[in-house]
């Protein structure tokens, strides 16, 4: 944020990235079409790459940090062939590893053939259950999921999880929607032709191929839809360890709970109790042959991107060609990083924001945050529909509301994983498994409030509700999102806009629920909790009534939460700019032919313009719990009540056209 002078568009080293009204279309009207008038010429004259499925702010910016990054890993690459310690040397081994193809094309399978070996030993259900934790313990999430999470209900620890899992394709909507009828058949075809690059015939790997697809297609009957998947009370099933033999007796969760040599610990929490109903029904002596079949799938396939070029390019075609519309892979060196980032993040992220991290971005981050902060405190305490009881909890909790800037305060320390120059595949299983490890042994222990869930190159922000904080990485503080060129308009639409979101997020449908400690707990009145609902239904209903392409619609219950937080950033974000305007009087000018009020409303839009494949599209509306770009960048701006004054050419618009009816929450 800038309290300074006022400024246009930069011709600085990144001026191209930022926030421009040569990104806009005037000749668009905004009361009828302001994604358009927005961005309507950068989306006319950027489509997608060729090696994306995506195109927009969020990708321009990833790309300009991906060139940081590899310059960074190119230095600790040639720091490697002449050191074997510190953590220079093991990031410059890694990528050294994701870029000799050499190695990858002799190693073959050899790094899955001991996890191959060990299950073709398997010869019973029971040593079948005794290499699932194998295979959890290695990162592999085979017919469920594992992890470690602060317990919802006590968010002082961290508690042990069970969740669904195990499908190939992205959710239960790819084997049971019509609408995804070509890709499941492009699936069948895909397992079949990995199974032929393996040596079987084409008769036996299209008998594996339908078997396969016929048992993930009964998982996915028995999974919970995406929106399900949401709510945060129905997917807490805390279970003592006693009862679990006598609820699930043919997966013997007691016997994986000690393969998997976890603390000590007196429950744990099963998200979806009727899917392992399911999985516990087909653990039988009968099915050994099916799940040995889809376990040395599950090897195969989620192994695939980082094994010989026959099967890594057979990969890409399912999943990045077919399932997203990609054309073409990125080019060698950005898949490299990509690894490194993934598997050794925070010792890269520290590189990073020792180049590219200030304190003076962190200073003026904390400014718009505290200016932001009380504004949203003076919404919650003003909010006409929710009553004195609910508002002063609310009041408490929002009290204890922490953020956290650019980086953790610590970096991790990955160096007891063993990482060779020619081994990439490996490199990858030791990094994962001292992960689950890491994750799988603090359970029982006390959270640590100084973890964070991305790393710090990341082009994105979230708010942790056990935490109750909200987390901007480096990455992201970069324009066209955070621009201390920019005039103050500018960057209150964009990356204020963004922080009051997650703020937001912590009265959203699920936030809400979590109470000041961070616990999941009905703290609302009834009367507060049905006034909220009825406005959230109306947000629903809103979202649900808008068509991306002919027969895909948005799902308002899968993106209720977004789609809340959106409203709320943006009303949040702007009334937070008049405050800081009436401080500031002088900053009250027109800037390139737009009024500080305009400038936030087409700053905000254009964080969010973007083109992308109609593939990529049809994945996002099933996976996805946010809108789609436009709808982010239009429906929140047509919400506001500011927005029709402010671009007003004396004629109103339909107010139920393209989402502008006017809902209520923040």
């Amino acid at each position: 944020m800038n309290s300074g002078e006022a400024k246009g568009n930069s011709n600085g080293s990144r001026g191209k990235y930022r926030f421009s009204v040569e990104h806009m279309d005037t000749s668009a009207d905004p009361l009828t079409d302001f994604y358009k008038y927005a961005a309507g010429t950068w989306v006319a004259n950027n489509p997608v790459p060729s090696d994306k499925s995506y195109w927009g702010s969020f990708e321009e910016l990833r790309e300009r940090n991906l060139e940081d990054l590899w310059q960074i890993l190119k230095e600790c690459g040639e720091i490697s062939e002449k050191s074997t310690s510190g953590t220079a040397s093991q990031l410059g081994r890694l990528y050294r590893a994701a870029m000799d193809t050499d190695s990858i094309e002799d190693a073959r399978l050899s790094p899955i053939e001991p996890l191959l070996n060990g299950l073709e030993r398997v010869s019973n259900i029971s040593e079948l259950r005794n290499f699932l934790s194998q295979l959890h313990l290695s990162g592999l999430g085979a017919i469920f999921r594992p992890y470690s999470n602060p317990d919802k209900k006590n968010s002082e620890v961290y508690a042990f999880y069970l969740s669904q899992g195990g499908l190939g394709l992205p959710n239960r909507d790819y084997y049971l929607s019509g609408n995804y009828k070509e890709i499941r058949e492009y699936y069948a075809g895909h397992i079949e032709r990995v199974y032929r690059i393996l040596g079987q015939d084409s008769g036996v790997a299209r008998e594996i191929s339908s078997k396969i697809l016929a048992l993930e297609t009964e998982m996915a009957k028995n999974s919970r839809t995406p929106a399900d998947l949401r709510d945060a009370e129905k997917n807490y099933n805390p279970f003592p360890l006693w009862a679990l033999d006598g609820k699930y007796p043919n997966l013997d969760l007691g016997r994986y709970l000690t393969e998997l040599s976890l603390p000590k610990m007196e429950h744990l929490i099963i998200g979806q109790p009727e899917y392992f109903d399911y999985v516990d029904s087909i653990f039988t002596e009968s099915n050994l042959p099916l799940l040995k079949q889809y376990f040395h799938w599950v090897i195969v396939n989620s192994s695939s991107p980082y094994l010989f070029s026959e099967l890594e390019e057979e990969h890409f075609d399912m999943y990045n060609r077919k399932l997203r519309g990609q054309e073409v892979p990125e080019p060698r060196w950005k898949k490299a990083v990509h690894t490194v980032d993934q598997f050794l993040g925070e010792a890269l992220g520290e590189l990073y924001v020792k180049r590219h991290f200030g304190e003076e971005s962190r200073k003026r981050m904390e400014f718009l945050i505290n200016d932001i902060r009380q504004v949203f405190m003076e919404r919650l305490k003003g909010l006409p529909w929710m009553g004195e009881a609910t508002k002063e909890h609310a009041l408490r909790k929002f009290e204890r509301f922490r953020q956290k800037i650019g980086h953790p305060p610590v970096f991790r320390d990955y160096s007891p994983v063993e990482i060779r120059a020619d081994d990439l595949a490996g490199n990858i299983r030791r990094a994962v498994e001292f992960e689950i490890k890491r994750t799988l042994g603090r359970i029982g222990g006390k959270v640590d409030r100084n973890e964070w869930y991305m790393t710090p190159p990341t082009v994105n922000a979230y708010f942790s509700p056990p935490d109750n904080e909200i987390v901007f990485p480096a990455g992201i503080l970069q324009p066209p999102f955070f621009d201390p060129e920019m005039d103050d308009a500018v960057n209150y639409g964009a990356i204020g806009a963004v922080i009051s979101h997650e703020i937001t997020h912590g009265y959203d449908d699920q936030g809400r629920r979590y109470d000041l400690q961070g616990n999941l707990n009905d703290w609302w009145t009834e009367e507060d909790r049905r006034n909220f609902l009825d406005r959230a239904g109306e947000l629903v209903d809103l979202y649900s009534s808008l068509e991306v392409l002919p027969g895909f619609r948005v799902n308002g219950n899968l993106t209720l939460g977004e789609n809340i937080a959106d409203l709320g950033g943006v009303s949040i974000a702007y009334e937070a700019l008049q405050k800081h305007l009436e401080k500031n009087p002088d900053m009250r000018t027109e800037i390139d032919g737009l009024t500080p009020e305009q400038r936030f409303f087409v700053s905000w839009a254009q964080i969010w313009k973007s083109n992308q494949k109609d593939e990529h599209t049809k994945m996002l509306i099933s996976i996805d719990p946010h809108s789609p770009n436009r709808f982010r960048a239009t429906v929140p701006v047509y919400n506001h009540p500011d927005f029709e004054s402010a671009f007003s050419n004396g004629t109103a618009p339909d107010s139920h056209n393209g989402g502008r009816k006017k809902i209520g929450l923040w």
